[in-house]
């Protein structure tokens, strides 16, 4: 699930609601999942309230970029 929510909020920033509709969870799920994510340091949130918005850290869009690295110099076609 939470690979799924760090897709989702790679292509766009979200809050908890969008993302359980999104996904097709339980929105207690994804505040469960969110608050594991956060405290990793893999996504950060602005806002308060219903209103908070989830973005990927730029910790995690680093490493990301990272493995795509190391990925192509291994001869993948098409990264991770």
């Amino acid at each position: 699930m939470r690979i799924k929510i760090i897709v989702s909020l790679l292509e766009s920033p979200k809050n908890a609601n969008k993302l359980s509709s999104s996904l097709g969870v339980n929105y207690r799920t994804v505040e469960h999942h969110m608050k594991v994510l956060l405290s990793n340091n893999i996504v950060m949130v602005q806002g308060d309230g219903y209103g908070k918005v989830y973005f990927p850290t730029p910790i995690l869009i680093n490493n990301i970029k990272i493995l795509q690295e190391i990925f192509m110099a291994a001869g993948r076609e098409g990264g991770i």
